[in-house]
């Protein structure tokens, strides 16, 4: 089970931390990563952080603003996300999987366990 918190309402500029809570599984066995979605678009890849946090990607638009990273005693992922944007706005999941794929694991096919995800708005 993978339950996210940390979302809500955010001026533009602020700063939010989202976190993800792996529960059932073994949580070194899996990378994490984040998505996000807003309504009537496609799902979009956000970042991704590997098994030991020694790899980290990111989608061009939140580099240098967002940072991926994983607690590893406590089976959590976060991502901290600063200098937020309106168009930052979405609904955000966070997602695992232990398969090995090409890295970096930019598409949703790539990753077969989602949370029920956190929404994120910023406003201008």
């Amino acid at each position: 089970q993978l339950q996210a918190s940390g979302g809500g309402l955010v001026q533009a500029g602020g700063s939010l931390r989202l976190s993800c809570v792996v529960s059932g599984r073994t949580f070194t066995n899996y990378r994490v990563g984040w998505f996000r979605q807003v309504p009537g678009q496609k799902r979009e890849f956000v970042a991704c952080v590997d098994l030991r946090n020694t790899s980290t990607y990111y989608r061009e638009s939140v580099r240098g603003r967002f940072t991926i990273s994983r607690d590893n005693d406590n089976n959590t992922g976060n991502l901290q996300m600063d200098g937020l944007r309106p168009e930052d706005t979405a609904r955000y999941y966070c997602v695992i999987d232990d398969q090995f794929v090409e890295w970096p694991p930019v598409d949703s096919e790539e990753w077969n366990y989602w949370g029920q995800g956190t929404q994120v708005t910023v406003s201008s």
